[in-house]
């Protein structure tokens, strides 16, 4: 027996939530940069976010196995409501200042980060309940966070251009709100909810099944590699998005509209890569795929930005940069589910995606430091140099010979939900 409905409900949560993500990452930094003129201030700023966002999630992993990957996502989404709400009512009563927007930066990063991970958590269960491939289901949620990224960063831009950026974070609140709303109305308990390994599951305390979910992580060679180049592409790519990329319209006059335009093209075109990977995902050959997309990503994108690039040639690279990058996320979820045992799912996933994201952080503070000391140009042309010497890492670490095998593992839990529901 299949149920659809919670994988839409899941699906669309994603949509929302994706779309006032991307709202916030243009919104703040703007912000910041418009108030400030600092390089410095804003990436500090977008480290007061990313740094409790990636230590909640990973920490998180435990409670969601517990508690259950559904009342973690509704009530962290439902929270994340309130204190996104708080910066354009304090910017309307003109109490809005680096010093009150640091401790909300923080509080949102906490709040957000076990909801992702919780989000994530849900995926296999949604998987086997529909009676779906994970590479369909993953490719189906990448495209979503494509599309998502690319209504949130074409919305963003037109709000903080036309109304200012605070307006743009009171429609991100609203989004965390439709989020929190779609998985409690779509998606049964049961689905999320990890049953024990064994009798003795529910007596192990939080911090030996955090250690379990850490164990198992750093004994798979393959899971060890995806973390560590993902997590290394990702402080290069928080580099450009908070803080070269904004610089770059800043500087050129293009404002705020234009890091909306970019951040849309490179999304837009993305979306077509990862529904084609989720229609062909079981049929590709998946390391070729995925260098491929990793490689076009990098030094093309970054190459274009530091040489002022005639518009049409930007354009151009990007959407080729978008399509193919887009085949990378799919492949990655299906890879990396693949590998968990059911019982550790929450907390190997939020481990696995908290280390991917553990850099980032400092991506903010790397841009920040690298323009105030060498300028856009060199910093953007060094970041580009190295993000293409990381995703050559797939053709020299051996563990990545692995990749397109598929281990024996135990039940998944949508699995066990099934099971229960028939």
């Amino acid at each position: 027996m299949t149920e659809r409905r919670p994988f839409v409900g899941l699906a669309v949560a994603e949509a929302f939530s994706i779309t006032g993500t991307r709202l916030a990452q243009i919104a703040i930094p703007w912000l910041v940069l418009t108030t400030t003129g600092s390089a410095t201030w804003t990436g500090i700023v977008g480290f007061a976010e990313m740094l409790p966002y990636v230590v909640a999630k990973a920490l998180g992993g435990p409670l969601v196995d517990r508690v259950g990957a559904k009342r973690v996502a509704v009530a962290a989404d439902s929270t994340s409501v309130l204190i996104v709400g708080l910066i354009p009512v304090l910017h309307w009563l003109d109490a809005l200042h680096l010093a009150v927007l640091f401790p909300i930066a923080v509080l949102m990063g906490l709040v957000r980060g076990p909801s992702d991970g919780a989000k994530q958590t849900l995926v296999p269960g949604v998987a086997d309940a529909a009676g779906l491939p994970l590479e369909r289901v993953t490719g189906v949620c990448g495209a979503i966070e494509r599309l998502g990224g690319t209504i949130g960063a074409a919305l963003a831009g037109a709000v903080v251009a036309v109304l200012g950026a605070p307006q743009a974070l009171l429609v991100n609140a609203a989004t965390f709100l439709m989020a929190a709303v779609c998985i409690g109305v779509a998606v049964p308990q049961g689905i999320s909810r990890v049953e024990p390994a064994s009798p003795a599951e529910p007596e192990t305390s939080y911090g030996l099944r955090l250690r379990e979910g850490w164990r198992f992580l750093r004994s798979d060679a393959v899971l060890v590699g995806i973390t560590t180049m993902v997590g290394m592409t990702n402080l290069l790519d928080q580099a450009w998005t908070a803080v070269l990329l904004p610089v770059w319209a800043h500087d050129t006059g293009r404002g705020a509209g234009a890091v909306g335009l970019v951040l849309a093209a490179l999304s837009g075109p993305s979306i077509a890569g990862a529904l084609i990977a989720a229609a062909l995902g079981e049929r590709l050959p998946r390391l070729p795929v995925y260098v491929v997309g990793f490689l076009a990503a990098g030094l093309p994108r970054f190459a274009v930005f530091a040489f002022d690039a005639p518009v049409w040639l930007m354009g151009v690279v990007l959407v080729v940069v978008g399509f193919l990058s887009g085949f990378c996320n799919p492949i990655l979820g299906a890879v990396v589910f693949e590998r968990i045992p059911a019982a550790l799912v929450g907390r190997v996933s939020a481990l696995n995606s908290s280390l991917c994201w553990a850099l980032i952080p400092f991506g903010g503070l790397l841009g920040g430091v690298l323009v105030a000391s060498s300028g856009l140009r060199t910093s953007t042309i060094a970041v580009g140099i190295a993000y293409f010497l990381v995703t050559l890492m797939p053709l020299v670490r051996k563990s990545f010979r692995e990749f397109d095998k598929h281990p024996a593992s135990d039940r998944t839990p949508g699995q066990q939900y099934a099971q229960r529901a028939a």
